[in-house]
């Protein structure tokens, strides 16, 4: 190298990188045409980790501090190089640095439902979904494993990768939890702390650290919802006969209190006679039966329609529907 060629070289003096933005994981220092002074000042911020890279592998790498670049504190680098001038001459390697904050706010979910059994309704499909961070903690695996020598590598790149790991462990969880569907949602806390346990030693594989994970909510895709709400319905209502037999008297007072005109009267007399007729089943039934004899002879009154004996309280035949 001549003189003047060596002169028009320009040479490095500080290095160091704010991020610009949010979500970037991996940043290779731009390095072209540049050589690095002896003597000159590494930066590296708190959230930061920075790495020299020599012939595509990692030869040293510096935490959070102001560094100055000389042969104490790049062995590994120095000892590839094979300087043997006390590292005297300026010197040419690639630095990265990769970020070591915490990526927040990571989302994960099932595209679509994954199918389980169930102890309660048997096969069932299940949605879920979630958060997550994480953060680079081994800088020498991620740059092998995943992020290698492009100019910047971002979070989103990964997303992807990470949530299918998720996904594939959350079937298996749920199914040998022994958990019914309807205990799933009181035992979230339970189901993320064992899929942390077997997603993390992947998340390790890639440099990564696990360090939060929430399972926000466990559901039935929207038919099923329906299903099971008409499923909780008829818990609710209990018995039914008994309800029958609620539900016809509701209907005899409302057709009793309709006098707002002929169509009305019409409607009601028709509500009577299909809700009486009901009641009349009903009274006829074994069940009932005790009940009916019970009434005396004393207590009926005849319809002005159709003659039949009905009770003394009647206001519509059970017979012919009239009204008494």
């Amino acid at each position: 190298m001549t003189l003047i060629s060596f002169l028009a070289k320009q040479f490095i003096d500080v290095i160091e990188w704010n991020e610009p933005e949010d979500g970037i994981l991996a940043y290779r220092y731009p390095m072209q045409d540049l050589e690095i002074q002896n003597g000159g000042q590494l930066t590296v911020s708190e959230s930061q980790v920075a790495a020299f890279v020599n012939e595509g592998r990692i030869a040293d790498v510096f935490g959070p501090g102001l560094h100055t670049l000389n042969t104490r504190n790049l062995p590994i680098l120095t000892d590839l190089m094979n300087w043997d001038k006390d590292f005297e001459s300026p010197f040419k390697s690639e630095v990265y640095f990769f970020s070591t904050r915490l990526q927040i706010d990571q989302k994960w979910g099932t595209a679509t439902p994954i199918t389980i059994r169930d102890k309660d309704f048997g096969a069932v499909r299940l949605r879920c979904f979630g958060i997550y961070s994480y953060r680079i903690v081994d800088p020498r695996v991620f740059f092998n494993q995943v992020s290698g020598t492009r100019d910047v590598y971002f979070a989103a790149d990964l997303d992807g990768q990470l949530r299918d790991t998720i996904l594939a462990h959350i079937a298996p969880i749920f199914a040998t939890s022994g958990l019914p569907f309807l205990d799933l949602t009181a035992n979230q806390a339970l189901l993320a702390g064992k899929l942390v346990e077997q997603i993390k030693p992947v998340f390790a594989s890639l440099g990564l650290e696990l360090n939060h994970f929430v399972v926000e909510n466990i559901s039935l895709p929207d038919e099923l919802a329906k299903v099971l709400d008409q499923r909780i319905g008829m818990g609710m209502v209990g018995d039914v006969g008994r309800y029958t037999q609620y539900a016809a008297a509701e209907s005899l007072d409302l057709a009793a209190a309709n006098t707002g005109g002929g169509a009305g009267v019409g409607m009601g007399l028709g509500a009577g006679a299909a809700v009486a007729q009901v009641l009349a089943a009903q009274l006829k039934s074994p069940a009932t039966a005790p009940v009916a004899q019970a009434v005396s002879e004393t207590d009926t009154k005849f319809c002005i329609d159709c003659g039949k004996p009905i009770p003394a309280r009647a206001k519509f035949c059970a017979e012919c529907g009239k009204p008494q």
